[in-house]
């Protein structure tokens, strides 16, 4: 039993200390490969992915405010976990009708480089985990740039710049506000949804979120001192 315990306390402790490790290598290191695109490629058979990292710096403006303005309003405001989302989400599926999730862009972004796709409580615990990890030591705009260069935007395609060549023909800095907000609409279930040939519906979304980037902050630039309480709409009404 003794020695039982001492194998736990090696692998918890080899565990915090490697994931400690990772999060803060992937403070500087690109992240070329995450486990949702190797899932993928099993699951599709197919080991074909479209991925190029880029700086944030390198994309669109509009990019990070339009997924503010779809997925996380309150992205500059909370420390990875907004408890407010919560809260409606859980009152909103009370109500019934479709779903709600509550996930921030920070509860994500640590999904998609740590973790696998699945709604256990094991998993959303570890998703907390490395959430805290990359408030912590990665901060808004590295958070951000990681995210919109890892997030799934199509059939294999991976990031604002792949999906900004495949399905628009362009250079993510080229993107317009129109074409963010139609990227950002697909974000709930890019498998299902194109920017690269929008329904109906998806062009719904885009109006919708167009029009909810006029209350959104402009993204600030690493190592700006910005309060986003003060910036609501400044650049993007």
């Amino acid at each position: 039993m003794r020695k039982f315990k001492r194998i736990v306390r090696w692998v918890v402790s080899l565990f915090f200390a490697s994931s400690i490790l990772a999060v803060i290598a992937y403070r500087f290191i690109p992240v070329y490969i995450t486990p949702l695109m190797l899932i993928r490629c099993v699951e599709n058979g197919n080991l074909t992915i479209h991925h190029h990292w880029i700086p944030l710096d390198e994309m669109s403006p509009h990019m990070p405010v339009a997924v503010m303005a779809s997925e996380d309003a309150r992205f500059l405001l909370h420390h990875g976990v907004d408890f407010n989302a919560i809260d409606k989400a859980a009152k909103h599926n009370i109500r019934g009708g479709r779903t709600h999730g509550a996930s921030t862009i920070s509860q994500q972004t640590a999904k998609n480089v740590f973790l696998w796709p699945g709604r256990s409580w094991i998993r959303k615990g570890f998703e907390l985990y490395f959430t805290t990890l990359i408030e912590v030591f990665w901060g808004k705009h590295r958070i951000m740039e990681v995210y919109l260069n890892s997030i799934e935007m199509g059939d294999g395609i991976y990031g604002v710049d792949a999906c900004a060549e495949y399905n628009f023909g362009k250079k993510a800095s080229d993107l317009t506000r129109s074409d963010c907000a139609l990227i950002a609409a697909t974000l709930p279930n890019p498998r299902k949804f194109s920017s690269k040939y929008p329904s109906a519906y998806m062009r719904k979304r885009e109006r919708q979120i167009k029009a909810n980037m006029r209350f959104i902050p402009s993204f600030p630039k690493e190592g700006e001192d910005y309060d986003p309480r003060t910036a609501v709409g400044s650049t993007y009404r």
